[in-house]
């Protein structure tokens, strides 16, 4: 029986949850994830458990934040001018904003704190500091 390994195809179920159990995201409403290992598409601890693995192979995997999402860039939060947002849009702390560069490459904010003249945004990826648990399902090896 195949096992996987790098440069394979595979469709798999997961779901991710943080340390305390709190579940983030999960495939097993949908349709498993399908993905080619070795591309970076996904985050380095994933793939990294799933090499190995067999077809209808379960198992559960711990990611420390470094092979997850990285630590917190202080980089990624800026304050920002409320002149510089649109009329219409009213920050509200936990609210997500999207930037767009003026190369057209967006970025994802969350308002994390409203100033008098001012918002603290935060680019940082929301699990980005947290180490993740995954319950991953290898389905298919192509």
């Amino acid at each position: 029986m195949s096992q996987v390994k790098q440069n394979d195809t595979v469709r798999v179920h997961y779901t991710g949850k943080l340390t305390d159990g709190q579940i983030f995201d999960s495939s097993l409403e949908r349709e498993p994830i399908e993905f080619t290992m070795g591309q970076g598409q996904l985050i380095p601890g994933f793939e990294k458990g799933l090499l190995d693995m067999k077809v209808n192979e379960k198992k559960t995997i711990n990611i420390p934040a470094e092979e997850a999402y990285g630590e917190p860039r202080p980089e990624l939060i800026q304050e920002v001018e409320k002149s510089q947002l649109p009329e219409e849009i009213k920050p509200e702390p936990g609210m997500g904003l999207v930037s767009k560069s003026p190369d057209g490459h967006e970025m994802n904010l969350v308002v994390t704190e409203v100033k008098e003249d001012t918002i603290v945004v935060d680019g940082n990826h929301p699990l980005a500091g947290k180490d993740l648990v995954f319950d991953l399902e290898v389905v298919e090896i192509k």
